[in-house]
């Protein structure tokens, strides 16, 4: 019966778990799920929390496994599988065991956050005695409860990123937005077996800067895609401009065994024509960063400290994240340490980072 729990379920709607025969493991889990063991010093060599790489401030905070989309550039549902959500109470759990532990900083990941939840159609799951669904908006709104800074990374450009606008409005997560674009061009991005029209796009960046005007966008794109032409890389160009996304990175398309975009039949584009392409990306955006960081000077800005030297510092705004994004160097007249989160005035800004007193 453990192996066809739909008869269970609709006669026990209340069961917590249904497993197949002799699958004790899972008997155990379950229980660990809808009771948590306690933490035993004596026993378990691994603290509660867990054992995390990254500084103490801040931790990475996975949701689900997988992809479900198959752009053609990329690899990963074929070395990953398809999407696999975790069940929204354990996610909360887990949140909830770092933040005791000093985790001052969330960053979520997975590699379709807004996809969370579609494979497991939203289940809910019992957190604090109460049922939270499975899904992109529950499970931000309810991490943005615990007093971490919330911050979402890998997020398709979907229309329900929308939902999320108002929550970081409201100061509950990072007004923060990790969202690979890839390109602009029409046909590029159908060539990618990416989403939306770049005009839609434009429209929905513009729809959420107006719920939240100090959003931040951070995105990803590949100059020199089989096909790509000069008038579709021009595109890109104006469409960045019109995007003024805060924090770009760029790749030059190359190869990947295994990808379906090396069976297109498309016209490769030359080793030199990529470079060149990714110079000119690179030049356009770093204006667009330089412009969008000078609005900040003259502001006082909350800034966790990544690296603390005595009266000077590294850290970072709320629209950056830790390594792939810009720093602000503080100085204070007090020693700062790692892990803090101070106000700092704004000095001066250059085309990547920020300059600024502690205040």
């Amino acid at each position: 019966m453990g192996a066809e729990p739909e008869q269970i379920e609709q006669a026990y709607p209340n069961v917590l778990s249904i497993t197949g025969p002799q699958q004790y493991e899972s008997v155990l889990d379950a229980v660990h799920r809808a009771k948590p063991p306690l933490h035993n010093p004596h026993l378990d060599l691994i603290p509660p929390q867990g054992v995390k790489l990254t500084p103490r401030h801040y931790a990475y905070l996975k949701i689900s496994e997988g992809c479900n989309n198959r752009c053609t550039f990329c690899i990963i549902p074929a070395l990953r599988g398809d999407l696999v959500s975790r069940p929204a109470a354990d996610v909360l759990r887990e949140a909830e065991r770092l933040a005791k532990a000093g985790v001052k900083e969330l960053l979520v990941i997975s590699q379709d956050t807004s996809a969370y939840g579609i494979d497991i159609k939203y289940q809910p799951s019992i957190w604090q005695e109460r049922e939270v669904r499975a899904k992109f908006y529950d499970l931000a709104k309810e991490l943005g409860e615990m007093g971490m800074w919330v911050r979402m990374h890998y997020v398709y450009p979907s229309p329900h990123v929308a939902d999320l606008t108002p929550l970081m409005a409201a100061g509950k997560i990072l007004p923060y937005l990790d969202i690979p674009f890839q390109h602009a061009s029409p046909q590029v991005l159908k060539n990618m077996r990416r989403p939306a029209h770049g005009e839609k796009t434009l429209d929905r960046i513009r729809g959420w800067r107006e719920t939240c005007p100090d959003l931040a966008i951070r995105s990803t794109f590949i100059v020199g895609f089989p096909g790509e032409t000069e008038e579709d890389f021009q595109m890109l160009l104006d469409w960045l401009d019109e995007a003024k996304i805060d924090r770009a990175g760029c790749f030059k398309y190359e190869p990947v065994k295994g990808a379906r975009s090396n069976d297109l039949g498309l016209e490769q584009v030359p080793q030199e024509v990529k470079e060149a392409r990714w110079h000119r990306f690179m030049q356009r955006q770093q204006k667009i960063s330089a412009t969008q960081l000078a609005k900040k000077t003259g502001k006082r800005l909350p800034v966790i400290i990544d690296e603390a030297h005595g009266n000077s510092a590294k850290g970072r705004t709320k629209y950056d994240a830790p390594e792939i994004d810009g720093a602000v160097h503080v100085q204070s007249r007090r020693p700062l340490r790692t892990g803090d989160i101070v106000t700092v005035k704004i000095d001066r800004a250059d085309a990547y980072d920020l300059y600024g007193t502690a205040v």
